[in-house]
């Protein structure tokens, strides 16, 4: 499969400030994420983003909606983003109205609020990507085993640098120029 600019969306899972502290690579994970989705905002790929009961662990990190070029977010108490009525509204409102379907997954943590995500957007209709150096856990095990399921799952595995690469489609364009300096 495919992914294109003009079907996909992608989902920003709770980067959040009393938690990324706690990842595993939490370094590489936020320089990677960043990348990933100052890409999708030059790309104009639609972004949203949740926070895990925002009370208790506070917003997401600054870079993460600077990269994204928004403040705004979704909060939620489920640990799949898809439960969330404002998520799937977000999304078009469901696989069959949408026109984005594919959708792209960073976050975490990967075997819990990211993998619960991609299986009820697998369930519901949609293609999850999952990029898989923009996703963490507290450890590198659940991280792995995710990615495990996943797979079983259905769900697409991908990089950052891949999927920017795919969704630009050729080279000697502008975007393709921001695009490499990015990722370099």
């Amino acid at each position: 499969m495919r992914i294109t600019a003009d079907t996909t969306a992608c989902l920003v899972i709770d980067y959040q400030e009393k938690i990324v502290p706690a990842m595993a690579n939490k370094e590489k994970l936020i320089q990677n994420s960043v990348k990933l989705l100052t890409g999708l905002r030059i790309l104009q790929i639609p972004m949203t983003i949740t926070g895990q009961y925002t009370k208790g662990l506070g917003l997401n990190l600054p870079e993460i909606f600077q990269a994204a070029g928004t403040e705004n977010y979704i909060d939620k108490l489920t640990f799949s983003a898809y439960e969330s009525e404002e998520v799937k509204a977000a999304l078009g409102g469901g696989p069959e109205q949408a026109t984005r379907t594919t959708i792209l997954v960073c976050g975490i943590e990967a075997h819990v609020c990211v993998l619960q995500t991609c299986i009820d957007l697998k369930a519901a209709g949609y293609q999850p990507v999952l990029v898989v150096d923009c996703i963490s856990s507290r450890s590198e095990t659940d991280k792995e085993v995710a990615l495990i399921r996943a797979r079983q799952e259905g769900i697409l595995l991908t990089t950052s640098e891949a999927v920017l690469f795919e969704l630009t489609r050729k080279a000697g364009s502008a975007v393709f120029k921001e695009i490499s300096q990015l990722v370099k």
